[in-house]
């Protein structure tokens, strides 16, 4: 393992028993994550995602549930980690920030009591020093009063103000990696703004590495560093946020970019859609997943399942498009517009 990833997933297969087979939920992925990065990881809902993050955490049911490959973490494998030990971890060298706050705080604890849960397990401190803490951390997400917050449940309090709650918790152990699964999805605008501009600062202030999920291409241009585009359990790109930008290689990812709305540049064309639907993962297709959903599909897409082909030192997508002996097809003009918008939005959220 490289001396500056902090994270290296390697090959990673992770299955799920059902009662109508095995589902093969992720297929050999693989990734990495350096010290104070951001990987943004996109994709349709049910594409893995969720399994990736819930996989790195040691999330799901293990009597159900079958891992292959490697997930290294600091030069460790976590896979092969008894269970006391993945707790020493979870909560404090590796943190989570879920999708819908409301649901993951506990409705009858203060939210003082459930920052301090974790930073007296983690950093055995008093409950006294602990609270503390938690004011602190509350503070430092940018919560007002937060003196008077700590003694106030979840129902009590905003949806921005309940997810900065989620981002105090996840940080109060000073986490070096720092998963953050659609953490703005169920914002307005405005709040979602704030709430990517504040795990920003925290991100530069504490040097923490974040692995950024989310079906927002938009997004994305404005947080991460590198991405990787998901498809039934696939990695199908992969590579910085310019190559994924400037220079998108799979249709998939061609699909994503042109199924975003541009309202600030006044683009009018009409959304593209992918037609179709992800594949039955019971059931996998023979080939490549994506094709009956590929307008640029060809026969062997049908036939054998593409590699990860190689575009650049950081670029890699899995599509048989990118085969010497494939036909050159170009981004569509209406998808490299929005890209622009994209970019434009990005940078100037940057500024």
């Amino acid at each position: 393992m490289s001396e500056h990833h902090l994270l290296e997933v390697k090959e990673l297969r992770t299955t799920f028993s059902s009662e109508k087979g095995p589902v093969t939920a992720l297929d050999g992925v693989t990734f990495h994550v350096d010290y104070g990065e951001t990987l943004g990881i996109v994709g349709e809902s049910g594409c893995g995602k969720s399994v990736t993050a819930e996989s790195i955490m040691r999330l799901l049911n293990e009597k159900t549930t079958k891992y292959a490959g490697e997930i290294n973490f600091k030069g460790e494998n976590l896979l092969t980690l008894s269970n006391e030990k993945m707790l020493d971890i979870r909560g404090n060298e590796i943190s989570m920030i879920f999708q819908d706050a409301m649901t993951s705080l506990n409705p009858v604890y203060t939210i003082g009591d459930q920052i301090a849960e974790a930073i007296v397990i983690h950093q055995n401190l008093s409950k006294k020093a602990a609270f503390q803490k938690a004011i602190e951390m509350l503070k430092l997400t940018g919560i007002p009063s937060p003196e008077k917050r700590v003694y106030e449940y979840p129902h009590e309090i905003s949806g921005g103000m309940r997810q900065r709650v989620m981002i105090a918790m996840a940080l109060s152990c000073k986490p070096k990696l720092l998963i953050a699964d659609e953490p703005t999805t169920a914002l307005d605008v405005t709040i979602q703004a704030q709430i990517l501009e504040l795990m920003k600062d925290i991100q530069k202030k504490r040097d923490t590495s974040i692995i950024f999920i989310t079906h927002d291409l938009g997004v994305v241009a404005n947080v991460a560093d590198r991405v990787a585009v998901m498809y039934a359990g696939q990695i199908v790109e992969y590579g910085t946020v310019n190559d994924i930008f400037y220079n998108p290689k799979h249709p998939y990812t061609w699909g994503l970019l042109g199924s975003m709305p541009d309202l600030k540049n006044n683009v009018k064309e009409e959304l593209r859609t992918i037609p179709g639907s992800p594949p039955d993962l019971i059931h996998p297709p023979k080939g490549d997943a994506f094709a009956p959903r590929n307008e640029y599909a060809m026969a062997i897409d049908y036939e054998e399942e593409p590699p990860m082909f190689q575009v650049s030192d950081t670029h890699y997508a899995k599509t048989w498009l990118l085969h010497p002996s494939a036909p050159k097809i170009q981004v569509p003009d209406s998808i490299s517009r929005r890209i622009e918008g994209y970019l434009k939005e990005a940078q100037g959220n940057g500024e």
